[in-house]
């Protein structure tokens, strides 16, 4: 029993590195997944998602399907269009170090009206935070994890 106590913490240690090793390629690469599993609206309880949101990163398109929960002050023309659901090809993406061998990215849409800023903290297990600044709605924030696209 005592031996499965001492090799514990060194087999959780070791699957975190090897996590930390798998996420910060696909970082460098610009082309990942972030996967939302909490949403943290401004105003309201917090929600945790049981239908899988994305946010998908490529160096050439952003793809957000993200859902949206909290204070709009101005209602969508298309009923459907109620989440933060886009895609654009002009958008400005800065990578900085973060703390603990982490990053952090700031994504600010150039086609889009009511996105102003989408900002990433990821950590080096492959952990994230999601901040959505809109123009006409109140800031959200979304917890989750950075995941390899999917292959064709």
């Amino acid at each position: 029993m005592r031996f499965l106590f001492n090799i514990l913490p060194l087999l959780v240690t070791s699957s975190l590195a090897a996590s930390a090793q798998s996420v910060k390629p696909l970082i460098d690469s610009q082309n990942y997944v972030y996967q939302a599993q909490i949403a943290e609206p401004l105003h309201g309880p917090i929600r945790h998602l049981t239908t899988i949101f994305t946010l998908q990163i490529t160096k050439d398109k952003i793809v957000s399907n993200l859902p949206y929960f909290g204070r709009a002050y101005i209602a969508p023309i298309d009923p459907t269009q109620g989440g933060l659901q886009f895609t654009t090809t002009k958008f400005d993406y800065t990578l900085t170090a973060g703390k603990k061998d982490g990053w952090i990215v700031v994504i600010k849409p150039k086609d889009n009206r009511d996105i102003q800023q989408m900002q990433l903290n990821i950590s080096s297990d492959g952990y994230a935070s999601l901040q959505v600044l809109s123009t006409n709605r109140d800031p959200i924030t979304f917890n989750g994890i950075i995941t390899a696209p999917d292959k064709p």
